[in-house]
């Protein structure tokens, strides 16, 4: 297992520990838990994404904290749009949508103002960050 999965697991483990709560980098942000489908091996995936709320809505960016390319749960959801989210307690299917523009660029500015690593995230790349917008079903 890579040190990415062993990171990935510990916070998995710590945010069902503890009704969605977790610390170290992610202690003051809001986490969900989005399940997606491996878009190459049909393998379930699991991992901890920051998120803001639209309304009803459930905000993630694929941000990869400023990576050159895409995380791997981006393309596995754009390959399977249907998705399981976990947010405290609650798990539920949700539907994922790629935020187009003029929404793509309001979404991502609301969350680098709630979470400002976001904003050097954005810097630090050439891409333009993707924005997924999860809707409950």
């Amino acid at each position: 297992m890579s040190s990415a999965n062993d990171w990935n697991k510990k916070i998995i483990e710590e945010f069902r520990a503890n009704d969605g709560k977790v610390g170290g980098h992610f202690e003051n942000m809001n986490l969900l838990l989005l399940h997606t489908t491996g878009a190459k091996s049909g393998q379930p995936r699991i991992n901890p994404v920051a998120y803001i709320k639209d309304d009803d809505r459930f905000v993630i960016a694929a941000s990869k904290a400023g990576a050159p390319t895409n995380p791997d749960w981006y393309h596995n959801l754009v390959a399977n749009a249907e998705v399981q989210v976990e947010v405290g307690t609650k798990q539920f299917a949700a539907q994922a949508n790629v935020a187009d523009e003029p929404e793509r660029t309001r979404l991502y500015a609301q969350m680098a103002a709630q979470y400002p690593g976001f904003a050097d995230y954005a810097r630090q790349t050439t891409r333009t960050i993707p924005v997924v917008i999860l809707t409950e079903r």
